[in-house]
């Protein structure tokens, strides 16, 4: 069952908004080992407990019978102690930067045929792809490049926007009132900014004077 936290650090409240007290001889697991969260469930009984802070929703652990917990643990423990183990860590580790480094690598070029610059501005294309794909792939960082939701044409384009917003844009700096929506349209507008500032280049016109984009690109490699 899934609850939110309740008015009492023993305490969880259902979607009905009933307050539950957690039973004497449970604990609370905190999130952070997925392996020991899987062997609790799957133990069960237990109650999940969740918070959502606007459209993200927060793991805060799990409550299930503490002797359960300290068994599981220790199990957990002595295989994880094991060189068997040890070995299968490694591996694993491996196919994951081999499947990060290969995302990477899939995810600038799309933000470079995203770009679709003139030839002449190909170099810019390819220093800004870059930074993009830094910002937006490194692994647990929630940028839009890490939701499954879309394609990766579709990433490539909204983490392009994402970026210009805050590094050619005066979004950081602005102060957005606090109306619902506002934030939205403030984004929107800046997106359509970001937008015809790539159209010329697509072109293959001169860039402007004091082109932001640029300025970005030399800022970032005057701080590496």
């Amino acid at each position: 069952m899934i609850f939110a936290p309740g008015p009492t650090p023993r305490a969880v409240k259902a979607a009905d908004g009933k307050v539950h007290q957690v039973p004497a001889d449970w604990e609370l697991l905190p999130p952070g080992d997925p392996g020991l969260t899987r062997r609790v469930k799957a133990a069960g009984p237990y109650w999940q407990v969740q918070e959502s802070r606007g459209r993200k929703i927060f793991s805060r652990g799990l409550w299930a019978n503490a002797q359960t917990i300290a068994k599981l643990r220790n199990d957990l423990e002595q295989e994880r102690s094991t060189p068997a183990h040890a070995k299968r860590q490694a591996a694993s580790s491996a196919r994951r930067e081999a499947a990060q480094a290969n995302y990477v690598g899939e995810f600038e070029q799309a933000v470079v045929e995203f770009l679709a610059f003139d030839p002449r501005f190909h170099e810019l294309a390819v220093a800004v792809a870059k930074l993009v794909t830094t910002h937006a792939t490194p692994v647990g960082s929630g940028t839009v490049a890490r939701t499954q939701r879309l394609t990766l044409e579709q990433k490539a384009r909204a983490a392009v926007v994402a970026w210009m917003r805050h590094q050619t844009t005066e979004y950081d700096q602005m102060k957005i009132a606090r109306v619902k929506g506002r934030r939205r349209e403030v984004r929107r507008d800046l997106a359509q900014q970001s937008l015809s500032l790539l159209a010329g280049y697509r072109q293959g016109l001169a860039p402007r004077p004091h082109c932001p984009l640029i300025a970005a690109v030399e800022n970032s490699n005057q701080n590496t």
